[in-house]
């Protein structure tokens, strides 16, 4: 007996091992983190170096334990800013979207397997929602500066689109396991009530959870050592309070980590470094799991139908939900077309996958190994085409500052002050002189090894490290002072521009100077109101308005989302590439618009053909 113990966690100890060792590969070399570490569990599985491992109960208990770790991260780590500028397309995209992929991919089952129709759309309940760990690795790990409401409408589908998923695949495997035909008028009604009622229990219990997270924290006075460990342990306890009163646990606990993590919480920097690295641990353990669980030598049987199925949930389910998702909100097609492909799949589906087998389905074992078949063409897929893919449409934009050294120190004690750490690096603001706000206070310069007080120093050099102490939830004006210049490449001009342009002044100057396509209602606007008018409202940093011969580029925007610089650009960038599908609402109703606008005037016009080819040719030229 003791011999297993040790057995066992040399194993176990050695598989977590390899697996952190193998994101030193994937940061490398940009491969999907998730695949590796299921690649590691295939290798120490049955097929591979021959640990035997085919408990689906435990498989299933350890995988939902790490991801309500992941969620509750996840949500704590989601500022409302974030949530108010991408959340409901992103939301939309989680409840309704994931409806629409289960439907779609649930037909092409039913015909390309054997599967009934239920069981048809249970593999498409599993295979439904992506996988928050491999599209946050990708996107924030990856290198991958997209456009702010891109990574954000991505960032919180993912994380919230598991509730919906989990509750179709409970929901069919329970009605399959009864074994009778349900009518379908009854059958959408108790989805659509059963639905109901976990969310708003799992909203209700989620929200109550995170409040009571933020005052027993403030109110005990834990050591700092065990604050982290009595966190987690609360989240944990919310999501299995939510599940046991049959609310959404998963949803409960994301909830309950939004709401901690955009409270005035007590040493936020330490929750933070701690669920970081629990979040990790618990990804590396959830894989590693899921890939011991799986047998490979099952795949050959199923290999054509599966890879068939991927492919037509990365080109035909996941992009026809997404557009249907989207048409509302007026997306760019170049935007909407990548989040659509961004649509990895990962743990959630294989873990789902695991539900048919404790619910003892006849076909539980195939319905697995066909969505752990899928997520590895998903994440082989479009895991290594998602950089390529973004810079192919122009959603990549230049990083804003360079770089920045800082450190952020917790104060004992204190719940509404932090001390930031900061290194002067050459080319920043400060370094040039810039002075530090007054709601800042600078308390400690040390140079050259000496220490002194900040107002003894004169002005600061590159080297000093300056210590600051500011109000929690500092304005992020600070690292802007201590951030060196981006480095801009030659390919990058075209996001910032020749020169920049003062955006007080009337946008009618711009038609006097430059030729600018400025209607007369716009004239009397600023410019930096001409382009919030053309952009709907809403503005983000890398943002661009053509205005004929010239373009206007955002440069940066202030933590109220105005203007504050723009730069101008006499050589007018070419459009990123078309995309034939994906028309928002607005781009719909324009060209019905124009539809309907040409067909009076073509009438008239067409038995004097050749005088009208005459007319255009000259205006062309012209």
């Amino acid at each position: 007996m003791e011999q297993a113990v040790y057995l066992v966690t040399l194993v176990g100890t050695a598989l977590v091992v390899a697996a952190a060792f193998s994101s030193l590969i994937a940061f490398r070399f940009g491969a999907p983190l998730l695949l590796l570490f299921l690649g590691i569990g295939l290798g120490s599985g049955v097929d591979g170096l021959g640990i035997v491992f085919d408990n689906a109960h435990i498989a299933y208990f350890v995988g939902a334990i790490a991801l309500a770790v992941i969620l509750f991260d996840s949500g704590f780590g989601t500022s409302v800013g974030v949530l108010r500028q991408a959340g409901l397309p992103a939301l939309t995209l989680a409840t309704i979207g994931v409806g629409i992929t289960t439907v779609i991919f649930g037909i092409a089952a039913y015909y390309l397997t054997g599967f009934t129709w239920l069981e048809s759309f249970l593999l498409g309940a599993a295979v439904a929602s992506t996988d928050a760990a491999a599209v946050f690795f990708l996107l924030r790990a990856g290198n991958i500066n997209l456009r702010e409401r891109v990574r954000s409408t991505l960032e919180i589908e993912s994380g919230t689109n598991d509730p919906i998923a989990i509750f179709l695949t409970i929901t069919l495997v329970e009605i399959i396991a009864l074994g009778a035909k349900p009518d379908a008028d009854l059958l959408l009604v108790d989805l659509v009530v059963g639905f109901i009622v976990q969310m708003i229990l799992g909203a209700a219990i989620g929200l109550l959870g995170g409040f009571l997270i933020v005052k027993l924290v403030e109110r005990l006075n834990l050591d700092r050592g065990l604050l982290p460990i009595f966190v987690l342990t609360l989240s944990l306890l919310v999501f299995a309070a939510a599940g046991a009163v049959g609310g959404s646990g998963f949803l409960a606990v994301y909830l309950a980590g939004l709401v901690a993590g955009n409270s005035d919480i007590r040493a936020v920097s330490t929750l933070k470094r701690f669920q970081d690295g629990m979040s990790w641990l618990a990804q590396i353990i959830m894989f590693l799991v899921l890939g011991l669980f799986a047998t490979p030598s099952q795949f050959p049987a199923i290999l054509v139908s599966a890879l068939v199925l991927g492919l037509f949930l990365m080109f035909v389910a996941r992009p026809v939900a997404v557009w249907l998702c989207l048409i509302p909100f007026n997306i760019p097609r170049q935007e909407t077309a990548f989040i659509s492909w961004v649509g990895l799949r990962g743990a959630v589906s294989i873990l789902l996958a695991i539900t048919p087998l404790l619910g003892g389905l006849e076909n539980g074992r195939a319905i697995f190994n066909i969505a752990f078949i899928i997520v590895l063409t998903s994440l082989v897929i479009q895991g290594w085409t998602v950089g390529p893919l973004a810079r192919r449409l122009g959603l990549i934009v230049p990083q804003r500052y360079g770089p920045l050294d800082k450190v952020e120190l917790e104060l004992p004690g204190s719940a509404h002050h932090e001390l930031l750490a900061y290194r002067v690096v050459p080319g920043s603001p400060v370094a040039k002189g810039q002075r530090i706000p007054r709601w800042a206070r600078p308390s400690l310069v040390v140079r050259d090894g000496r220490s002194m007080r900040f107002q003894d120093m004169g002005r600061l050099q590159a080297g000093d490290n300056v210590y600051i102490f500011v109000p929690d939830r500092y304005p992020r004006l600070l690292d802007r002072l201590f951030a060196s210049r981006a480095e801009v490449d030659a390919e990058d001009e075209d996001f910032f521009g020749a020169f920049t342009v003062d955006q007080t002044h009337l946008a009618g100057e711009l038609e006097a100077v430059y030729g600018a396509a400025i209607r007369e209602e716009e004239r009397k606007l600023t410019i930096a109101d001409l382009i919030t008018q053309r952009l709907r409202g809403h503005v983000e940093y890398a943002d661009r308005v053509s205005l004929g011969l010239i373009d206007l580029i955002v440069r940066d925007v202030d933590e109220k989302g105005r203007i504050v610089s723009v730069g101008l650009s006499i050589e007018p960038a070419p459009p990123p590439p078309t995309v034939p599908v994906f028309l928002s609402a607005g781009e719909i109703r324009d060209r019905i618009s124009r539809f309907f606008a040409k067909r009076p005037e073509r009438a008239p016009a067409k038995p004097a053909a050749a005088p009208a080819t005459t007319s255009e040719g000259l205006s062309e030229d012209a």
